[in-house]
């Protein structure tokens, strides 16, 4: 089997290849991807040192047909692609095939904002005097990417960062590197000068720190685990260098005794176990007034009787495996933490088999859940959901923003006080109304608060915040 190789320096090299295996079917091999050393790491650094300063001084046109031509040949190949994500992460194939079709727009968008870059133009207070602000891109960026998302979170981060004159330096995760490989060869192919672009696969451990600890990269965008964020934070600022994190969440989905019950359990089906709840705006908890409680988990228990879970390539599967065999003890760990805690165990909970080999779960929902169980304030993200009881609307917001976390919150009602109120007053970063909190679109801004993100927010114009430095310049007439 070929060995899909790191990209250094616009050169394809390294030899060992590691095996990624798909969840849906253990005895699949998706593909061999190389491992970088430090030292590669460091090359690869050092090629995005040297190649920035005329990638950042290169015309806006050449940047804008590099990036159109990659999300050209990602729509084109969207079903190819999104089977490959399928294989080597687990969505279904409709998902997979929506992700990749994102990352496709993601590319549109950025090729655009390439011919909307602009400054300004404004008069000193001093006579005689002009001034121009202009934003400039950084220098090397380190991206650090997660398994949840292996081809639209890559995009977000690489397309902008390109976009604003950037050279990149891309880890992706160790669980998923075969759409990371696909989008860094597409790129390469459509035209980026050579160390624009490097792609190092491998370990965190390995790959990860030395990109941490080298005084050459000027920022670091990372999207992982609260733990990982906090050790990019501390070494991003040992080396006074910008960084942006995207982090956990523990995000809540509001139900009122008003909201449409078939609204409402639509969107926490969606929120709470589709993608198998491995999204970090996933609902996994579903705070639920008095008057509505029982009919909600009544309904929602009948609707998850319904989702098949299967292997993610065939037809008809609505929730595909967990990504690997550690995070499906992960979650089995968390279902016997919810039972020790005094939670009821209201519909799933088993590992069950296929056709296939794989990691499969059913989903599993608690009720008689409170806001102080392990369940309710730490990141399962797995298909795990609990149900909170709650007496009013004003018990369900305190509930609501009760955690450390505060990335997306979702509210189902018919009123449009509530709804109003809920969106002013949510501490999270997003807010949804009678819509799933998973799913966002590409243009505008993505982030959340407290200990979910630190730093500017991504995607959209909102992008520029973080992979731009904003100069001002005086002239004198």
């Amino acid at each position: 089997m070929t060995v899909h190789q790191n990209l250094i320096a616009g050169e394809w090299t390294g030899a060992n290849g590691v095996e990624n295996i798909n969840p849906s079917d253990t005895n699949e091999v998706v593909g061999l991807y190389a491992q970088a050393s430090v030292d590669d790491t460091k090359a690869a650094i050092a090629a995005a040192k040297a190649a920035f300063p005329a990638w950042s001084r290169s015309g806006i046109w050449e940047r804008h047909v590099i990036l159109k031509k990659a999300g050209d040949e990602i729509m084109a190949r969207k079903d190819e692609l999104g089977a490959l994500l399928a294989r080597e992460e687990g969505k279904t194939l409709p998902e997979a095939i929506g992700e990749t079709i994102r990352a496709s727009q993601i590319f549109e968008f950025f090729a655009g904002e390439a011919l909307r870059l602009a400054g300004e133009v404004v008069p000193s207070v001093r006579p005689n005097i002009g001034v121009e602000i202009t934003r400039e891109g950084l220098g090397v960026i380190g991206i650090i990417t997660p398994w949840n998302f292996p081809i639209a979170i890559p995009a977000w981060k690489i397309a902008p960062a390109l976009c604003y004159g950037n050279t990149v330096v891309f880890k992706p995760a160790e669980l998923v590197p075969a759409c990371s490989w696909a989008i860094v060869d597409i790129l390469h192919r459509a035209g980026l000068p050579k160390g624009v672009l490097n792609l190092v696969m491998g370990k965190g451990s390995v790959v990860g720190q030395t990109i941490l600890d080298s005084p050459d990269v000027a920022g670091i965008t990372f999207t992982g685990s609260t733990g990982t964020g906090k050790r990019v934070a501390a070494a991003s600022v040992e080396h006074n260098r910008k960084f942006q994190l995207e982090m956990g969440g523990k995000n809540p989905m509001v139900v009122l005794d008003d909201a449409d019950l078939t609204v409402a359990v639509e969107a926490a089906a969606n929120s709470g176990f589709f993608s198998t709840g491995q999204r970090c705006t996933a609902s996994s908890r579903l705070i639920v007034t008095e008057g509505i409680h029982d009919k909600f988990v009544a309904a929602l228990t009948e609707k998850l009787k319904t989702l098949v879970v299967d292997n993610a390539l065939k037809a008809g599967t609505h929730i595909g495996p967990v990504v690997d065999e550690r995070q499906l003890k992960t979650d089995i760990d968390y279902i016997e933490i919810g039972k020790t805690e005094g939670a009821k165990l209201a519909f799933g909970g088993e590992v069950i088999s296929r056709d296939t080999p794989g990691f499969y779960l059913q989903p599993t929902l608690f009720t008689e859940a409170t806001n102080q169980m392990r369940i309710s304030r730490e990141e399962i993200f797995g298909p795990v959901v609990s149900v909170i009881r709650v007496k009013d609307y004003d018990e369900a917001l305190a509930t609501a923003n009760d955690t450390p976390f505060g990335l997306s919150s979702g509210i189902a009602t018919t009123s449009l006080k509530h709804a109003t109120h809920f969106k002013r007053n949510s501490e999270a970063g997003m807010v949804m109304v009678n819509l799933p909190t998973a799913g966002v679109d590409f243009h505008v801004p993505f982030g959340g608060r407290k200990g979910s993100s630190y730093g500017p927010r991504e995607q959209g114009k909102y992008a520029a915040e973080f992979y731009t430095t904003v100069k001002t310049a005086y002239t004198l007439a």
